[in-house]
């Protein structure tokens, strides 16, 4: 079992960005530049390893490998995203590792490439790189490349001994556990053991409603991997398990003026097995709520006409502040409804709502996630 903290600095110890790793500082698979970058970077180290993993580290500083990281990042559609892109996509595996010395909301993002059988090159075009093009790694850079058949696997000896030494141990174990119970006292840490191997500790604060009990600020680590997987307080859960399995539903609250539910969103299960490995598959089971097309035209305008006094800088009353407060979900929803425009219209808010307020720009990040988990599904 490969703790994926000692993985990572064995990477950043073994050797500078090559043709089996490469660092950044952080990714942003938001915007079709940072798409692009990202894809050409997993297609070009797919193709200069099709025998052994590839590795992407994010959260490090170019200039000193300093491990500074990065927000936590709950795309778990990103394989998604590379098979949309790629021609014989590779295996994409992204995890959040967790440092003792990063503060309690940073991570380094660790993404494992696994190659396909064959050459991977881009399906499509996207930003200035066109269709067909193929990326191979020439030392540290990606570029594209005419393809030779005369690749020599140069890199799985060495791919092969970090992650020999990168095994876990009953210490590093221990040492996972304790500290996990330690750091999060305030909000009742647990743990359990499956297959007599696997440990994970969970918590969470309990946010009860009038039927139904919710988890909030989960906190999630497979000790002996030193992955997180973490929910945070605008965030609401469900957590289920079996001898074998660690079940977590995630919900969304949705809705219009005072009448919003919560509608599951996506479940996530670690099945741990027998031969002393697990698997994490996560399964959008959203289905958008649907309301009454009149209903929707006039709040879309409403939403419409908000954005310009904000453009405007006007001075919005206390209902306009709270019509503005729900505007991300309400556009959400509209798009889920088929205003195709809705999402163009949140886009262009987003600077708007960004300098009124933190808690709008809350809602707007919020409604963005869950428009990437189900647009990649």
């Amino acid at each position: 079992m490969i703790n994926k903290r000692l993985l990572i600095k064995n990477l950043l110890a073994h050797n500078d960005e090559n043709s089996f790793y490469d660092k950044k500082r952080k990714i942003d698979i938001s915007h079709k530049e940072g798409k692009a970058k990202f894809l050409k970077h997993v297609c070009a180290l797919a193709n200069s390893n099709p025998k052994n993993n590839s590795f992407i580290v994010i959260g490090i500083e170019d200039e000193d490998s300093a491990i500074v990281g990065v927000d936590f990042f709950d795309d778990s559609k990103i394989q998604n995203l590379v098979n949309a892109y790629l021609h014989n996509p590779p295996i994409i595996q992204y995890e959040n590792v967790s440092f003792p010395h990063l503060s309690e909301n940073k991570v380094v993002g660790l993404v494992t490439i696994r190659a396909a059988e064959g050459l991977s090159s881009l399906r499509k075009n996207i930003w200035k790189y066109y269709g067909g093009a193929v990326f191979f790694r020439e030392g540290s850079i990606s570029m594209p490349k005419v393809f030779k058949s005369d690749i020599t696997d140069v890199n799985s000896k060495s791919v092969f001994e970090i992650e020999k030494h990168s095994q876990n141990t009953i210490g590093y174990t221990l040492d996972g556990v304790f500290d996990f119970m330690n750091k999060r006292k305030d909000y009742n840490p647990q743990y359990k053991v499956f297959k007599e191997y696997f440990v994970v500790c969970w918590a969470a604060e309990e946010k009860k409603t009038v039927n139904e009990l919710y988890l909030s600020r989960v906190d999630i680590e497979l000790i002996n991997e030193q992955v997180r997987l973490f929910y945070s307080n605008l965030d609401k859960v469900s957590i289920t398990m079996t001898e074998d399995s660690f079940k977590i539903i995630e919900y969304v609250h949705l809705g219009l003026q005072d009448n919003f539910k919560h509608y599951p969103l996506e479940e996530t299960l670690i099945q741990f097995n027998d031969n002393l490995s697990y698997s994490i598959e996560s399964l959008l089971v959203f289905e958008a709520p649907q309301f009454d097309k009149k209903i929707l035209h006039h709040i879309y305008n409403i939403n419409n006409a908000l954005i310009d006094r904000l453009k405007r800088n006007a001075t919005l009353n206390q209902e306009e502040e709270k019509d503005l407060l729900n505007l991300p979900a309400t556009y959400l929803i509209c798009y889920l409804n088929l205003f195709h425009e809705a999402i163009d219209k949140l886009e262009e808010a987003k600077p708007y709502l960004k300098s009124h307020s933190t808690a709008v720009y809350s809602h707007y990040k919020d409604a963005v996630r869950i428009l990437r988990k189900v647009k990649y599904s």
